[in-house]
């Protein structure tokens, strides 16, 4: 029985990854696709997933599919490659420079969207989750430090080797360089001040002190209009927290955490063990990662066409096909090396990249 449940358990997991990717990668070709239909681009093909075909039909120029691997979509324009393109009619290159803009920016847009609605509908169901800045246990992990040392939920944490903490962000900078050292904390407890000492834990993916505790949350249950806004708030606030930490991290030159397809799939897995909020929170946090990611000025995604795009209106010429192919060749070594490198973090916070060390 226990083995039953327990492939139970792998299925489910499976079967949301495997939804969950393909939804995002499939809203965001449908962006592509309903703009280069709006522009009259003949779309050859429009396929749900990737792989042979299961099933599909041809209407007018355009055949959709669904295929075999439902990760994700696909859609081949007339005309997208530069080998292939011949300046007729109907084909993605012969347009303005601002209809290509507007065709590859759709793409990254309908992740936003689809990011906004569901973070909307987690608010409106499950209500909007608010986190104490206090420097109060509202969660202790039996497995770390903070627990084993006879921490208790509720306590508020006063100092850290004599320094005053006055809220959330103040304790995490004082832990963050004490990584297996010994610290001694004063908490305060039932109307009491208690001391403790023991040696804090390090966070496997960064490196920095840990306790191995949250702060308080609570859920404020918020109508649809209230939750849409704050799906709209909390897409903006993770894209600018996002891109603030990769700059601060380029210009310190310090390797920045980021997690890659490994990564991805098993914090998928692990959400939807967790339950279906946290599941669903987590698909409206990696289509917003996925449109962030597809507006960056690389060459070959979305955000380096755009760039590409306008440079073309400000010269007012098209750019020649070899100097595109120069351009994708360059965008297609970056985004290989962007690859690798999440990879090889994923590794890492798994164990098996210390063998490559």
């Amino acid at each position: 029985m226990h083995i039953l449940s327990g492939t139970y358990s792998t299925l489910i997991q499976v079967v949301a990854v495997l939804f969950g990717l393909g939804l995002l990668i499939f809203i965001h070709e449908l962006g592509h696709f309903t703009m280069a239909k709006l522009y009259k681009v003949k779309v050859l093909k429009f396929a749900f997933g990737f792989g042979k075909e299961i099933i599909g039909f041809t209407k007018g120029e355009t055949r959709y599919s669904i295929c075999l691997f439902p990760f994700g979509g696909m859609v081949a324009m007339a005309g997208e490659n530069p080998d292939e393109a011949t300046g007729k009619d109907g084909e993605f290159l012969s347009l303005k420079w601002y209809k290509k803009v507007m065709i590859a920016f759709c793409g990254p847009l309908m992740n936003y969207v689809l990011a906004v609605l569901i973070f909307a509908f987690v608010f409106n169901v499950w209500g909007l989750t608010n986190i104490s800045t206090e420097a109060s246990i509202g969660y202790l992990s039996d497995e770390n430090c903070a627990a084993k040392a006879g921490l208790l939920v509720g306590d508020k944490i006063l100092s850290v080797d004599g320094i005053q903490i006055k809220d959330w962000f103040d304790l995490t900078k004082n832990l963050k360089e004490k990584a297996d050292k010994e610290v001694e904390l004063i908490v305060f407890r039932d109307e009491k001040e208690l001391d403790f000492k023991f040696v804090l834990d390090k966070n496997p993916n960064t490196g920095s002190g840990m306790l191995g505790i949250q702060p308080k949350i609570t859920k404020e249950k918020v109508s649809f209009f209230s939750a849409f806004y704050h799906g709209i708030d909390t897409s903006i606030y993770q894209s600018t927290f996002t891109l603030k930490y990769l700059w601060e991290k380029l210009v310190s030159w310090e390797k920045p955490e980021v997690a890659g397809p490994i990564g991805v799939i098993q914090v998928m897995a692990k959400s939807a063990k967790s339950g279906l909020e946290s599941y669903i929170r987590l698909l409206a946090v990696i289509s917003v990662a996925l449109g962030l990611f597809n507006l960056l000025p690389i060459p070959l995604v979305d955000g380096g066409m755009i760039i590409l795009f306008i440079a073309e209106g400000i010269i007012r010429k098209q750019i020649s096909l070899k100097v595109i192919q120069v351009y994708n060749t360059i965008g297609l070594s970056l985004i290989l090396l962007i690859f690798l490198f999440a990879t090889y973090n994923d590794l890492i916070r798994l164990g098996i990249g210390k063998l490559f060390k």
